[in-house]
């Protein structure tokens, strides 16, 4: 990524090295979502029409009826501390365990947690093991701490692997319908990743946002509570889970949670407290009314059948249209169709050009990749878009993957060089 200086700057001091690595995909895709003619199969956001504006309006006054000033103040950087307990007591009630307040840590949504983590955990070069592709949002959050990246391949049987678990920092993995794969990882896959942390004695980062959005049956044990299945006195584990709020109610509460052991949960206390003193009272406040009432539970009875008709939307609109060219498996949970190219003639960075020409938007494969090298794939969203809106958007890829078959083949008869198209490929 390029930052343009305005002339007024003259010598200032430029920007830091990192930002040179980063890219602006997750800006692009934000925008396009605003744009009315622009059909936006890219971001990883929920359908707005479905969010509960009157339950959270109730909540709120309750909240303020409640709680009074207090809720509009500074709080404890660790969080509301009624909404730490009552995760708490979720997390003890869904795993089998023994979880407390100094479990928790609540946070500005996960990607805050992803970020303190980093802080907490990561210097210049530390090693992480990582699934490939990876959330965008997580490569983002340790962008400017350098780290260096292994891959996690799921059968653990990789040469190296090993040896690279033993050496890093910490595992990153997203087992519940992965961003961007939408994989589920298998409850045996999840044992024996534990299995490995503990012999290598390093931390493992369970990032589970999507739990709530079951399409086909529920997930089963997250990798925490096959720990806790082993061990039954209070956590203390190596395992830190991120949840958040996001997913089965609305983004714009900004409350996600960390559950680690204690000691680890006063490291990223202190780590928040540089970072923004301390989340807002309010939407904790305004979360607990919500989560009291088990709301979230009943919003997943609504959003998860209009969900499941969106994503059969896509896969069968898709079939029809992209599987000369695609192929893909339907998730069967979260919100991603992962379509990765047939054969390595479609360059997903290149396609992205031709999508935007044709007002559709999607994200290409690269932006996952710590190395940058997969542009043979791309993420499709199902969940924000009416399934009248999804076939559009199909279409529009349809013409846009044509026109740009076309036009490659064209420069190659020619023997013109191919960098030509590369020039505007998203910088990663």
């Amino acid at each position: 990524m390029t930052i343009s200086r305005s002339p007024a700057a003259g010598n200032r001091p430029g920007c830091a090295q990192w930002l040179k690595t980063s890219n602006n995909i997750s800006q692009q895709f934000l925008a396009f979502g605003g744009r009315p003619d622009v059909v936006s199969l890219a971001g990883g956001l929920p359908a707005a029409e479905l969010y509960p504006l009157a339950a959270i309006q109730s909540a709120t006054q309750r909240a303020l009826e409640r709680h009074g000033p207090a809720v509009l103040e500074y709080g404890a950087i660790e969080g509301f501390p009624a909404l730490r307990r009552l995760i708490a007591a979720r997390i003890s009630a869904e795993t089998g365990g023994r979880f407390t307040p100094e479990n928790v840590l609540l946070t500005s949504g996960s990607m805050q947690g992803l970020d303190l983590i980093g802080k907490v955990l990561l210097d210049p070069g530390d090693l992480i093991v990582a699934q490939s592709p990876t959330y965008l949002g997580a490569l983002d959050a340790w962008r400017p701490r350098a780290p260096l990246y292994h891959k996690l391949d799921w059968d653990l049987r990789e040469p190296g692997f090993e040896a690279a678990l033993s050496r890093a920092k910490f595992v990153y993995a997203v087992p519940n319908y992965s961003n961007p794969t939408g994989v589920l990882v298998s409850q045996e896959r999840r044992a024996a990743l534990l299995d490995k942390v503990l012999t290598a004695g390093t931390w493992l980062v369970e990032d589970d946002p999507y739990r709530t959005i079951q399409l086909d049956g529920p997930p089963g044990q997250s990798i925490l509570g096959h720990y806790v299945a082993r061990h039954s006195r209070t956590y203390d584990g190596p395992v830190i889970y991120l949840g958040t709020v996001s997913k089965s109610l609305v983004p714009g509460l900004r409350v996600g949670w960390i559950i680690a052991e204690p000691s680890m949960i006063q490291a990223l206390t202190l780590a928040k407290q540089a970072t923004d003193l301390s989340s807002s009272m309010l939407t904790q406040a305004i979360t607990l009314e919500l989560l009291e009432q088990d709301f979230d539970s009943e919003h997943a009875k609504t959003i998860v059948p209009l969900y499941r008709e969106r994503r059969d939307a896509l896969c069968n609109e898709a079939a029809m249209r992209l599987s000369d060219w695609f192929e893909w498996e339907v998730p069967v949970g979260g919100m991603f169709v992962w379509m990765r190219a047939r054969n390595q003639t479609i360059d997903t960075d290149e396609l992205y050009r031709f999508a935007v020409e044709e007002k559709v938007a999607f994200v290409p494969s690269s932006v996952f990749d710590f190395t940058g090298q997969d542009r043979f794939a791309m993420r499709v969203n199902f969940t924000r878009s009416s399934p009248e809106v999804i076939t559009e958007g199909v279409r529009r890829l349809e013409h846009a993957i044509a026109n740009y078959v076309s036009s490659r083949d064209q420069l190659q008869r020619r023997g013109g060089p191919e960098a030509s198209m590369r020039d505007e490929r998203i910088e990663a």
